[in-house]
């Protein structure tokens, strides 16, 4: 007879938990295979304590994906990447970062080093996942993904890609294209308001 309000409960916690990068949500929480569109159907570690996150966890949210680095000209993006995700979040805007040392060896820091410089200089909030490779024949299969579905490869760190709720890729913004851009902006929008 206590089993409901329990169960209630927990998908409670579950569900305010779901935007805390350093907290996993619950494998019963993600959605099922067959509602995860393929460019999703991605594992990688979180940067944080390299525990497998499985993409399907934002299915139905609009996702912008970013390579990043902390010895970069762009590094500063961090502050608007976090102001876009703090913004647009409750309205279904997930932004995932993904540290690479692929341009210019600007990321050569441990997992570590890396989260404790975004979050101590940035106050990075969104979740972030280990360093990989986002380029040329040894891009991880997410970034593969979207430069097959773009034509257009990272040329530089925060090089920028925008997934609608149906997982279609609908934009790329290279590093030059700052989070408060207005086209930027505008095609976030307008993928969140469908």
């Amino acid at each position: 007879m206590f089993k409901t309000p329990a169960l209630v409960f927990a998908a409670l916690c579950a569900s305010a938990l779901h935007g805390a990068p350093a907290m996993a949500q619950s494998p019963a929480a993600a959605p099922a295979p067959a509602s995860c569109p393929a460019v999703l159907k991605q594992t990688f570690n979180r940067l944080q304590d390299d525990a497998p996150q499985n993409l399907c966890q934002y299915a139905g949210k609009v996702v912008m994906v970013v390579n990043t680095a902390s010895y970069c000209g762009y590094t500063s993006q961090y502050e608007g990447l976090e102001k876009l995700y703090a913004k647009y979040s409750a309205k279904g805007l997930v932004v995932l970062g993904f540290p690479s040392n692929d341009f210019g060896k600007q990321e050569p820091g441990s997992s570590k080093e890396i989260a404790d410089f975004c979050y101590n200089t940035y106050g990075v909030k969104f979740p972030m996942f280990a360093k990989t490779s986002v380029a040329g024949p040894h891009a991880n299969a997410l970034h593969a993904s979207l430069i097959k579905a773009t034509g257009k490869e990272p040329k530089w760190n925060f090089t920028k890609y925008l997934i609608d709720r149906n997982g279609k890729v609908i934009a790329h913004f290279p590093s030059k294209v700052t989070p408060d851009d207005p086209e930027l902006v505008g095609k976030l929008e307008q993928a969140l308001q469908m």
